[in-house]
């Protein structure tokens, strides 16, 4: 029976481990400090936004795909980003983000369904920020810990994932692209 609980406890300190230290949660934005192209949240959040992407539920299958039209404007050092989401399931999200620059490469961010302030890292061709996120009604209402790291490409499009998780266990994630929609004028 000993070896049987020291086995068990040893399985879970190995996966705590890889999930602490091998995983998307163990980057860090200085890995990433000396990568190129810099991201700027005023060029590259600025205009018109076209995103697409796939959201994946807890048990790893993609459980609905969208389309978001954004709008990014900038005064000084506040911003708000516009998202108009359509999802596969025809259901409709509009979300307002008001941004503010902060202190070296560090903003702030809000929007209705957030809790507090998301709290974000400029670090080289990349961006991390922190929140909490309350579900819509229809998708159960959870309040949700979410981890969002975009990626700027050499060719300006943003890759982003996000990982959303309820009492750490992963629930959600969410990998998607960003770039000028051009269907703009």
């Amino acid at each position: 029976m000993k070896i049987v609980t020291a086995l068990l406890l040893l399985a879970v300190l190995a996966t705590l481990a890889k999930s602490l230290f091998l995983s998307f949660r163990a980057q860090s934005p200085q890995d990433y400090a000396d990568t190129g192209p810099a991201f700027s949240l005023k060029t590259h959040l600025s205009g018109e936004i076209l995103s697409e992407g796939l959201i994946y539920g807890p048990t790893g299958k993609m459980t609905t795909s969208f389309v978001a039209r954004m709008v990014g404007e900038w005064d000084g050092d506040t911003g708000t980003l516009s998202e108009d989401f359509t999802y596969s399931n025809g259901k409709q999200q509009s979300r307002k983000w008001f941004l503010k620059l902060g202190e070296g490469n560090t903003f702030t961010a809000t929007a209705a369904d957030i809790v507090g302030e998301a709290r974000g890292t400029v670090s080289g061709s990349t961006i991390k920020m922190e929140y909490k996120i309350v579900l819509p009604e229809d998708a159960g209402g959870h309040t949700l810990t979410a981890t969002d790291w975009l990626y700027l490409t050499e060719n300006g499009v943003i890759m982003n994932k996000s990982e959303m998780r309820k009492f750490g266990i992963k629930v959600a994630e969410l990998i998607a692209t960003m770039r000028p929609n051009p269907e703009a004028p």
